[in-house]
């Protein structure tokens, strides 16, 4: 799941909005059997996370506005599959939330240096935006850095939203002056990004905790805990750049946020895909 109108519209609060939760489950079990769900298989699911009949529908009509949904019937039965867009988006997000790929500084940087009319200030808003999804720091006005391994993934995301116009992309070496590290902490807020990891792992550590003391399996509960687990985790990995672990404040929380949701998706995953075949008959 990447950076797009998904993660920010969907994702923004830290809280449960029924409609991250229903892209979630979309994201994780939809696609996997056509990226088709019938309306009822939704609410059953949904029934599950507490979120109830009225909330569900009303969220589907909101994804459906965003062109994330779109209504398909499948043999007679009313349902809503994903929009080719949202295909597209989720796909490309998989390696940044479930690999988490980590740069290496000898591998250079990549910068972004653009410039938008003043009369398409929409555009620059949405520039700004999709830079900072994709992990970019701010070098100066104008001037954004990335570690080098976000270029293909910056160069998709500025053709799909047709920003590539306003932008030359430039591979880069920092040759001086001043310590890296502490330059980093001037391009990215290190310390915010820090704070709400350690705002994940310390929600999630009871999670993990319970399911490692329990013995009698409940794929129902399995399947809340992770879907609950994955829509809080997901926008995490956008904001953080995936910076060379040299140039991190140590301890860097993302460790262990990283590890508790590993942990998490290792032991719900397999009982949370159980669930979603028996309740939807897929």
């Amino acid at each position: 799941m990447s950076v797009s109108v998904i993660d920010d519209e969907v994702s923004q609060s830290r809280g449960l909005q029924p409609r991250a939760l229903i892209v979630t489950i979309y994201g994780l079990y939809a696609r996997e059997v056509g990226g088709w769900l019938s309306v009822s298989s939704l609410i059953r699911l949904m029934g599950g996370l507490g979120v109830d009949e009225p909330a569900v529908r009303s969220s589907i009509s909101r994804l459906k506005r965003r062109g994330i949904l779109e209504a398909q019937r499948v043999d007679g039965v009313a349902g809503y599959a994903l929009s080719e867009h949202a295909r597209e988006i989720l796909a490309e997000g998989d390696r940044r939330i479930f690999e988490r790929p980590r740069a290496d500084a000898r591998d250079g940087w990549v910068m972004a240096v653009f410039s938008v009319p003043e009369t398409e200030r929409q555009r620059r808003h949405t520039l700004r935006s999709r830079l900072s999804w994709l992990g970019f720091g701010t070098v100066a006005a104008g001037v954004w850095i990335a570690p080098a391994h976000l270029e293909e993934e910056t160069r998709d995301v500025l053709e799909r939203y047709d920003l590539a116009p306003y932008v030359r992309l430039f591979r880069a070496d920092f040759l001086g002056f001043g310590d890296l590290r502490e330059q980093v902490r001037t391009w990215w807020d290190l310390e915010g990004l820090e704070k709400l990891y350690d705002e994940f792992a310390t929600a999630q550590a009871p999670v993990l905790e319970r399911w490692r003391r329990r013995r009698v399996a409940d794929d129902g509960a399995a399947f809340a805990d992770y879907v609950r687990t994955l829509t809080l985790w997901r926008r995490l990995p956008f904001l953080d750049p995936g910076l060379d672990q040299e140039l991190l404040p140590r301890p860097w929380q993302g460790v262990r946020a990283a590890d508790t949701f590993v942990a998490i998706q290792e032991r719900l995953s397999d009982a949370a895909r159980r669930h979603v075949a028996a309740e939807t008959g897929r």
